[in-house]
Parts: C-alpha cells; sequence; structure tokens
C-alpha cells in the first residue's frame, strides 16, 4: 500500500514492494498475476478494513445525527489504528491510471452507495419536521458529509494525523442541521 500511495498505480515498483515485503519477486506473482491484481486485491483488503466501522455501529441508536457522530468516532479509531489503509484508499480515489481506473470508481461507488444504504438502516424518520422533506434532507446530509470530508482530507498530509477536533467541528456543522431538519423537542 506504501508503495502505492507514495507513487501512484503507474510508478509503483513491484521490485521496491517485494523488497519492503521481504519476499522474492517470485513469490509476488505466485499470489497474483500481475501489479493490478495486487492493486485491486489491495483496495479489497482496505474496504475490509473499511467493514470494521459497521460491525461497531450500535444499530440500535436511531438518531440520525447521533449515529453519524457515533460513526465518526469508531471511524476515528481505526483510521488511527490503520492510518495507512486510509491513506490507500485516499490515493485509490485520485488515481488516474487508465488500467485501473475504471475499475476503482466501479468499486469505490458500490460501496459508497453500499455504505450509506447501512448507515441509514433502523433510523427514526419521525424526528424530521412535517415541512422537511426526509429524503432531500438526507441528500443534503450526504452532500454535506462528502464536502466536509473533502475539504478535511485536503488538509492531511495522512490519516496518522487525524484527531478529535475533526469530530469536534463535525458536529458543530451537525447541530445547526438538526436544528435546520428535526421538530423542535419539547
Amino acid at each position: 500500500m506504501e508503495q502505492f500511495v507514495q507513487s501512484g498505480y503507474e510508478k509503483a515498483s513491484t521490485n521496491e514492494i517485494v523488497k519492503e515485503a521481504q519476499i522474492s519477486k517470485g513469490s509476488l506473482f505466485n499470489y497474483f498475476n500481475n501489479k493490478k491484481d495486487l492493486y485491486l486485491y489491495l483496495i479489497d483488503h482496505a474496504l475490509k478494513v473499511l467493514d470494521g466501522i459497521y460491525d461497531e455501529i450500535d444499530m440500535n441508536e436511531r438518531d440520525l445525527f447521533k449515529r453519524i457522530s457515533q460513526i465518526g468516532f469508531i471511524k476515528l479509531g481505526i483510521q488511527q489504528k490503520y492510518p495507512l489503509v486510509f491513506d490507500f484508499l485516499r490515493s485509490t480515489q485520485e488515481e488516474q491510471a487508465v488500467e485501473v481506473k475504471s475499475e476503482v470508481e466501479k468499486i469505490l461507488g458500490n460501496t459508497l452507495k453500499n455504505g450509506l444504504s447501512r448507515l441509514y438502516e433502523n433510523l427514526d424518520w419521525s424526528k424530521f419536521r412535517e415541512d422537511v422533506d426526509s429524503e432531500k434532507a438526507f441528500q443534503i446530509l450526504n452532500w454535506t458529509m462528502a464536502g466536509f470530508a473533502e475539504i478535511q482530507i485536503k488538509k492531511l498530509d495522512s490519516f496518522e494525523n487525524v484527531g478529535k477536533e475533526l469530530i469536534s467541528e463535525w458536529e458543530s456543522y451537525s447541530e445547526i442541521l438538526t436544528r435546520c431538519f428535526y421538530k423542535e423537542e419539547e
């Protein structure tokens, strides 16, 4: 992963990969037909690590904004434990190599779609104000989260540097959105 993060797909050297892994090139190609197979395997592995977020979500938390905050803290813990995985996933989103670009976009697109549907399972939609179209609010929330994440990711050198201040900043936006979309509590 480190070699792909540092050099991108096309410039990543299988010689450097085997040197870092302390294996022979023959061993590498015994398991993978080519560099592309290795790259796609690493994406699959990274996504399995990311799936750990869903394993820890309390699906009994039915408040949308509380669940999103919960996910943020879970994700933060996983990012701190596996920063290279998140650096690698970020690099795949920026990858321009024709050999892998379309497959990467398809894999990541499906992952995002499936992840969002899992995120919104078992929520209490009755908390939304009656004059708010919950589907449009849901879409606005997705755009806000994606935009917030994109801005924050651009600020990072590595996911090793992610801290709780990021969660606090997100929660300030979450409070605004909660007031906009939810009924006033009695």
